[in-house]
């Protein structure tokens, strides 16, 4: 438990050194949802956002992109990074444990994620008045399902790509895929029909969905709970596989 202290804290100090990083997850999306409130307004339409104001809607939907971005973004370029550079081969031979360095870095993707987050909560309230929660303990938790298994996707994807100029391509893909397409772009309602299709696969989509129900005091959204933590059973299993592969091999 020492060793991943340690190692979540030098992880934190390595992200906060990366001005690329801190600007896709923290400062981005608040750009985004400022020029999108711009564009929309926040008068409530029944015909798109489930009848919610475009602030409401965008919201929640941003807090589940900070925390998607920090997991498939900055971890996996760290992670694919230290593989590439032979880390991970180094803290075999080591007291440390690889697994200890894995978790460290989905704690310090859980933390900056949150800190994401609160940033944007805290600009949605005071600049653009969007509704505050109605049931905090289910919002709280319903971030975390979202924070957690983004992390947990992260560091999955840590381990298949094998290069750091790799997994950031990537997460620079995801990201606007996830932003296109995931609730935090263009209304679902007006999408293409192949395109809301997609739409509805995107793990994003089902965050926001389960951030959002509790958030507006409308319950958990069961399907959307149910996908992520399938997700994340089925990222943490690869990724241990991933872990007995390579120190086999």
């Amino acid at each position: 438990m020492k060793a991943l202290r340690v190692l979540a804290w030098v992880e934190l100090k390595l992200f906060v050194r990366e001005p690329l990083t801190v600007m896709f997850v923290l400062v981005l999306p608040l750009v985004v949802l400022y020029v999108l409130n711009g564009v929309f307004g926040s008068q409530p339409d029944p015909t798109v956002w489930q009848g919610l104001s475009p602030i409401d809607s965008y919201t929640s939907a941003y807090v589940a992109l900070v925390a998607a971005t920090a997991g498939v973004l900055s971890l996996p370029v760290h992670l694919a990074g230290y593989r590439e550079q032979g880390v991970l081969r180094r803290f075999r031979a080591s007291a440390v444990r690889p697994a200890a360095l894995v978790g460290a870095h989905m704690a310090v993707t859980v933390v900056i994620a949150t800190a994401g987050a609160v940033l944007l909560k805290v600009l949605s309230v005071v600049a653009y008045d969007a509704a505050l929660p109605e049931d905090w303990i289910g919002v709280v938790a319903a971030y975390l399902v979202t924070a957690v298994t983004f992390a947990g996707l992260g560091a999955l994807l840590g381990f298949l790509l094998p290069t750091a100029g790799a997994a950031q391509g990537l997460g620079v893909l995801l990201f606007f895929v996830f932003m296109m397409l995931g609730g935090a772009g263009p209304p679902k309602e007006v999408l293409p029909t192949a395109l809301s299709r997609i739409s509805d696969g995107i793990p994003v989509t089902h965050a926001g969905e389960l951030i959002r129900g509790p958030w507006m005091g409308e319950g958990w959204d069961v399907p959307a709970l149910l996908f992520l933590l399938a997700m994340l059973a089925v990222s943490l299993g690869l990724t241990a596989w991933r872990l007995h592969s390579e120190a086999e091999g």
